[in-house]
């Protein structure tokens, strides 16, 4: 790592999830000045659900959009210098590196470095050792053979030792989210992984970025009181960090969305519980006298974070199998719609009690009327002309759950008049739990690909 007094270093998000929009990451490639490209795809649930999928092929397990994103951004990526990092490794990173590969080759792209990072999956050492849950206290060994994975939140510090290798194209797995900004700053500039002011500085960055369009005005619109213009369009964010670690958030001129104190504070609270105490595998951050500063058109000055030493632990999200859920849905429309979908759950609900079929959880929602809130205000049932019957259950059995959406379809020429467009599901849940494990038991591994 080197220090460059007095540079800025440009890094723009092109996703804030697995399934986020592809165009804006080559608009940041093509036209944002980009020193690095962060494509943030991961959640809890996410990698459960990849660590799923490479269980039932073991040549699967990365993000599903990793080549059409690698296809569309890397040859503005390598023509303008620009090095990408992510998270889309998910279960798999090895395999993704490969993917990457291939890619690079049938672009006629030589001459790239990529890093696949490894050891975030924890899963073997979960049957081993006594974890207790942060949410039920439970030993996590008693999932026995319903654990389908354990990944621990890695840190910037292996994507740091890729970057210094000379990685161009970083693949990671389960690694946490701001830790994908944080890297490229601790490597540019050499700021030491005790340095916990410019750490927690460093972590602001990469949590004001994190969620791609959230920051410029994609989660943040409501047309009523706070209207942002062109959102078909939305730009993702840019960050311009200084050596010290101050960031102007901003994004490419001309494109969608809007970036404001309004828009970063928004975002800044996101996922929040302590400002003064945002745990990372880096550093424990400190938000609670970050100040916010507009300084002209999509250009916003966020400064004032500091950080302390980091804890002896990671955080291990664990996915396993809980039951399974069954779903059925049917709409009803005129004249006594409610009424009628009223009268079809009754149905149901009675059907279920003559077969003495009790499924533990149990619920009939009347969607657009009391499906989240509790009445819907200022509308009275004769007022709404159209309403669609939702029934869902959790089961202990695939056969009881299919079970459900059979009996709403049932309603076609069984219940009240009128209904239609009938659908039907069932599927497994996939439900995650937290715990914590002593840092040293995680021992990151970086491999390396030359195209």
């Amino acid at each position: 790592m080197n220090a460059h007094p007095g540079r800025t270093i440009r890094i723009g998000c092109g996703a804030g999830f697995s399934g986020d929009r592809i165009e804006p990451a080559v608009e940041l490639a093509e036209k944002g000045g980009l020193q690095y490209l962060v494509f943030e795809c991961l959640a809890e649930r996410t990698i459960a659900l990849a660590q799923q999928a490479r269980l039932h092929n073991p040549a699967t397990g990365y993000d599903p959009f990793l080549v059409q994103r690698l296809e569309a951004v890397l040859p503005a990526c390598r023509k303008n210098g620009i090095r990408i990092i992510t998270n889309m490794g998910a279960a798999n990173p090895h395999a993704a590196a490969g993917k990457a590969l291939e890619v690079a080759r049938r672009l006629a792209l030589s001459g790239l470095k990529i890093a696949a990072i490894s050891g975030d999956d924890v899963t073997h050492l979960a049957t081993q050792t006594e974890w207790p849950g942060l949410a039920n206290n439970r030993d996590v060994r008693a999932l026995g053979d319903r654990l389908v994975s354990a990944h621990a939140y890695l840190g910037a510090r292996p994507i740091v030792d890729a970057l210094a290798n000379g990685a161009d194209i970083v693949l990671t797995g389960r690694v946490a989210d701001p830790a994908l900004f944080l890297a490229p700053l601790i490597h540019e500039f050499g700021w030491a992984f005790d340095d916990w002011p410019r750490l927690g500085q460093g972590t602001l960055v990469g949590h004001l970025l994190e969620c791609a369009g959230q920051i410029t005005g994609g989660y943040f619109s409501d047309p009523d009181k706070q209207p942002v213009a062109n959102l078909a369009r939305l730009g993702f964010p840019i960050a311009e960090v200084s050596e010290q670690g101050e960031v102007v958030i901003t994004k490419v001129a001309g494109s969608g969305g809007a970036v404001t104190a309004r828009t970063c504070k928004e975002q800044l609270l996101y996922e929040i519980h302590d400002p003064a105490a945002y745990n990372t595998p880096d550093v424990v951050a400190d938000f609670s006298a970050v100040t916010i500063k507009e300084v002209g058109p999509d250009r916003v000055v966020v400064s004032g974070a500091t950080g302390r030493p980091r804890s002896n632990t990671l955080k291990v999200s664990i996915g396993y199998r809980d039951g399974f859920v069954g779903e059925g849905q049917i709409s009803y429309a005129g004249p006594g719609a409610v009424a009628r979908a009223r009268l079809a759950l009754e149905i149901v609900r009675e059907r279920f009690k003559l077969f003495r079929f009790e499924p533990p959880e149990l619920r009939g929602d009347l969607i657009g009327v009391d499906s989240v809130c509790l009445t819907r205000s200022g509308s009275s049932p004769s007022d709404i002309s159209e309403v669609r019957l939702r029934v869902v259950g959790r089961t202990a059995s695939l056969e009881d759950a299919q079970r459900i959406g059979h009996e709403v379809e049932s309603l076609y020429t069984n219940g009240p008049a009128g209904g239609g467009g009938v659908t039907k599901s069932a599927r497994e849940v996939l439900a995650i739990h937290s715990t914590l494990i002593p840092r040293a038991a995680v021992r990151p591994k970086i491999d390396f690909l030359l195209t």
